[in-house]
């Protein structure tokens, strides 16, 4: 069990205030790693840092507003700044807009293409020359079942989980020869903010439910075991794979 170890690892988790990013920070601590959790707000990430310092690990905390390059840019050296290196990045954060695609506002594809994409790209960029020169390093991006699929008004929303799907690819063919895995994790139909809107309308919600074969929607937890296998060595020769965790979802 030494292969899923992150003892002496440090991981960088942004949108670690709440949802699916606090849940992967914690399981990293319980992992062994130290951790520095982002958000968009300072102080936002407090009862993530608690809950991974009750587990004897360290825990920093930088924040910023990833649709902000110079922004997103500070956050990433004070991070490198406090915690020393980071081994790991789990690029999580994210953030949704739903309209008819006849109708979305062009301000709210912008934000939404930055916010999932573009700080996706400039942290895998900063880190990864990091990572690249000693070796090794991991980076585990979160895609979603919308990185296959199209969805229904989030045009922006889909077009940003597509493209953080083959930028995982185009990376992990330039960095594997580096002992650098750049993976991705596409969890299915979990309660988090984000999911809200499909939780609360009783006919998509009964619609979902129905077509997991595990007969409940994803916890936070849930998504624990899947980081922790792609930052620890247990994943050492996977390279630019899209780890479904939906219960079994697209089988259906």
């Amino acid at each position: 069990m030494n292969l899923f170890s992150l003892e002496g690892k440090c991981a960088l988790v942004t949108g670690a205030s709440r949802g699916l990013g606090r849940g992967m920070a914690v399981a990293l601590a319980e992992a062994g790693a130290d951790v520095v959790c982002a958000s968009t707000t300072p102080g936002g990430t407090d009862e993530t840092a608690a809950a991974i310092r009750a587990l004897g690990r360290q825990c920093w905390q930088v924040a910023a507003d990833l649709s902000d390059r110079d922004a997103l840019r500070r956050m990433a050296r004070d991070a490198e700044d406090t915690a020393g290196h980071i081994d790991i990045l789990v690029n999580n954060a994210g953030t949704i807009r739903r309209h008819p695609a006849v109708d979305f506002p062009a301000d709210d594809w912008d934000f939404v293409l930055q916010t999932n994409l573009n700080a996706t790209f400039l942290l895998c960029q900063h880190f990864g020359q990091q990572m690249i020169a000693p070796g090794p390093g991991k980076i585990v991006n979160i895609a979603s079942l919308l990185s296959f699929t199209g969805g229904i008004t989030v045009p922006a929303y889909t077009a940003s989980k597509h493209a953080v799907a083959g930028l995982t690819k185009a990376l992990a063919n330039e960095w594997a020869q580096h002992n650098v895995q750049v993976n991705a994790i596409a969890p299915g139909y979990f309660r988090t903010d984000n999911t809200q809107p499909l939780q609360d309308n009783p006919t998509r919600s009964e619609a979902i439910s129905n077509r997991i074969p595990a007969g409940r929607w994803g916890d936070p937890d849930d998504l624990g075991g899947a980081v922790v296998f792609l930052a620890s060595a247990a994943s050492d020769y996977v390279n630019g794979h899209i780890l479904v965790v939906d219960g079994g979802w697209t089988a259906r």
